[in-house]
């Protein structure tokens, strides 16, 4: 009989545990998965949460910061005098172009994110991450130096392909390395990160909007470099997700990344005996690894819910706040004030985040999504309704409800949205589910890009406010599906999860449901 230190130091693949010693380790794992406390994760995992925190920098650089650049220079004087043209009295770009720029975000992120699936598999998250660094600091040079709208659109869509990158990356690693306490914390944090990257696009182009010249575009541009400089330090000392390498067959490295990414007081062989039986279990249901495994029947549930929580951000509005400086400039609001409400705007916007945190802690999923989605229609469909019967201080009242309607969207539909299609995804395709959830709201986002120009510009439809109607319209389908398709996931380990949607649990007997 081997001892305890002999165990420890033989190769995992030659120190085969008994099948009741591997019972044991994996019950003691869930068994602590279920007690642990949300401070007790933030004492044992504060490493994991560091690391998930430096995977999701990816998402501020490029995925939330640069869109949010393009949004407000079509209200600044320079960019709109340097590549618009006169109309009234002053320039603007035409909704055609407003469109293909914009274009470029949505298009990349529709090939960028179901490309970025086959590397995350192929060489890890780790690796695809480094490399889509890399490829940002080439990139931000065009945009840096574009001085036409056919430069500038070339590099929004090459950016734009990295873009769908981050998106998939950032959630999978989080889901993947921190425990279930904070699951739910780790993953939503990635729409903590998109706030913060639109509120610091917001405060770099209100800081250079009244320059003159080409560097009130420039400079905004410039400072995505920025970005690459903070996160390039950690790219070599970054720990790979244990769940890819132990689908991988290399225990021995998911047992050092395990214990990179938690204290000493963590049972780190319990932890990776219960990776490999949920990896068991699922390759016993057939769950698959490839695209196609994402739309097989005993994925399909999985995938529409992933699919469906996160196009429904879109379809519910949340385009709009892309454009919010410019909307409440076409409001009526002067230069000046359209900047400070679209940086108080996205600041709401980051405090609701952080209160979604506990939220989810205390109420679930569920219950949270679909009660914000229930009040994001409400509040769209009386922005509509004031712009159809103006009244005195009709302007600031819907300027006011739109900055309710995103504090909302961020304790709501937007963070637990994350936490959904993190947690409903079996974790061999989870990094290619939430690709494909990722792929569809970018062409949803697409048709988003192509509308809301037309739909909002003074020289088109000029909509303004009447855009609640259109959004709130869309609303109540979403609505519907949310009610009888998202189920509650709130305190289940991910081989709960593989047993409740393999034994087909009704979506409201999830919360109750005892395995």
């Amino acid at each position: 009989m081997a001892t305890d230190h002999e165990k420890l130091e033989a190769p995992f693949e030659v120190r085969k545990l008994s099948t009741q010693e591997n019972a044991e380790d994996v019950r003691e794992a869930i068994e602590v998965e279920h007690t642990l406390s949300f401070r007790d994760a933030l004492r044992f995992y504060p490493k994991a949460i560091g690391w998930s925190m430096y995977f999701s920098l990816g998402v501020i650089m490029l995925t939330a910061f640069d869109p949010q650049l393009l949004g407000n220079f079509y209200a600044m004087p320079a960019f709109q005098k340097d590549f618009g043209y006169p109309f009234k009295n002053g320039y603007t770009i035409s909704a055609a172009w407003q469109t293909g720029l914009s274009m470029g975000n949505p298009i990349g992120q529709v090939v960028g994110a179901l490309a970025a699936g086959i590397p995350m598999e192929l060489y890890g998250r780790k690796k695809t991450f480094n490399v889509c660094v890399v490829a940002v600091a080439g990139l931000v040079f065009i945009q840096f130096f574009a001085r036409s709208l056919k430069v500038l659109l070339a590099g929004e869509l090459l950016a734009g392909l990295v873009l769908g990158a981050f998106v998939v990356i950032a959630p999978a690693y989080a889901s993947e390395v921190t425990p279930l306490a904070m699951r739910s914390v780790s993953t939503s944090y990635v729409n903590l990160c998109f706030v913060t990257g639109q509120l610091l696009g917001n405060g770099v182009t209100a800081a250079t909007k009244d320059r003159q010249d080409h560097w009130a575009y420039s400079i905004p541009f410039a400072l995505q470099w920025f970005w690459v400089l903070v996160i390039l330090p950690g790219m070599y000392f970054a720990p790979e997700s244990p769940w890819w390498l132990a689908r991988q067959g290399r225990f021995e490295d998911a047992e050092v990344s395990l214990s990179k990414l938690s204290s000493k007081q963590v049972n780190v062989k319990a932890v990776l005996a219960q990776l490999i039986e949920t990896d068991r279990l699922e390759r016993e249901m057939e769950a698959g690894s490839s695209y196609r495994d994402v739309f097989r029947k005993v994925n399909w549930r999985r995938t529409e819910v992933a699919i469906g929580v996160y196009a429904t951000q879109v379809l519910c509005g949340i385009y709009l706040i892309n454009y919010g400086t410019y909307f409440f400039n076409l409001a009526g609001l002067n230069t000046e004030q359209a900047y400070d409400m679209g940086i108080g705007f996205l600041a709401v916007g980051w405090v609701s985040t952080i209160l979604s945190w506990f939220l989810m802690q205390r109420f679930g999923r569920r219950p949270l999504y679909n009660t914000g989605l229930t009040i994001l229609m409400i509040i769209m469909f009386l922005i509509g309704i004031l712009d159809v019967v103006p009244t005195k201080g009709a302007l600031w009242t819907q300027s006011a409800l739109l900055l309710v309607w995103n504090f909302t969207f961020d304790w709501s539909v937007g963070p637990v949205a994350y936490a959904i299609f993190c947690e409903v995804s079996a974790t061999r395709v989870r990094s290619k589910t939430i690709a494909v959830a990722t792929a569809v709201q970018a062409l949803v986002g697409i048709v988003m890009t192509v509308a809301i120009p037309y739909l909002i510009n003074p020289d088109q439809a000029n909509l303004r406010g009447k855009l609640g109607f259109f959004f709130g319209g869309l609303s109540i389908p979403c609505l519907v599906w949310c009610y009888f398709r998202v189920p509650e996931m709130k305190g289940r380990t991910y081989e709960e999860l593989d047993i409740m949607f393999e034994r087909k649990v009704p979506t409201r007997e999830f919360g109750k449901y005892v395995i």
